[in-house]
């Protein structure tokens, strides 16, 4: 008599799904509660979105992360009918990006904190070209396929943001940036749905 094998469903991972470009300007539209079904249709459990800019936290036992953005930026696309470059993180990640920040977040407004999440660790001679001093007080620091910039008087503000935004840097990878505020609360819902 052979005892029947148990088959034990992986447990599932908490990511954090970071679109680019939606709801500015009046173009790629994404309603959040439209982005949740999308998510809920894939499979995804615990879904939840945060403000309008294209932030969902959801569960998954899937692992590969490339392959769940792919999959969503697919499903995007089917329901709304235009591509999104979408990056997903878990949460472990999520976290030790804030916890890595090079710049005191504690002391400095939201607004004044970014974080560039890129889809691959971006080499260094991509920075090459620019004249970091020459930007000051404004800086910045690569970490972990993310870059922090410290930008005091706000992202539109910023001519280091323009600098860093050029194609000289930026082509070939997918790029979405958030304002520490929003990296906080993900690290927060990340942390939660994880518990």
């Amino acid at each position: 008599m052979t005892k029947k094998a148990e088959t034990k469903e992986a447990a599932p991972t908490t990511y954090a799904a970071l679109l680019r470009g939606i709801n500015v300007g009046g173009s790629k539209k994404v309603p959040m509660a439209a982005l949740r079904s999308v998510l809920e249709g894939l499979g995804h459990r615990d879904v939840q979105t945060y403000l309008q800019s294209g932030n969902a936290v959801f569960s998954s036992a899937k692992k590969d992360t490339v392959a769940l953005a792919r999959e969503l930026e697919a499903a995007i696309e089917d329901h709304f009918g235009f591509r999104v470059a979408c990056l997903v993180v878990d949460g472990p990640y999520f976290r030790a990006v804030a916890e890595a920040c090079p710049f005191p977040a504690a002391e400095l407004e939201g607004r004044q904190l970014h974080v560039t999440f890129f889809s691959e660790q971006p080499g260094a001679e991509r920075f090459a070209g620019i004249d970091r001093a020459a930007f000051l007080p404004e800086e910045y620091r690569l970490g972990d396929r993310v870059l922090y910039l410290y930008a005091p008087e706000g992202l539109g503000r910023s001519k280091l943001a323009e600098a860093l935004a050029k194609p000289a840097v930026t082509k070939g990878i997918d790029a979405t940036s958030r304002n520490w505020n929003t990296v906080a609360k993900l690290v927060g819902l990340t942390a939660a749905a994880a518990s």
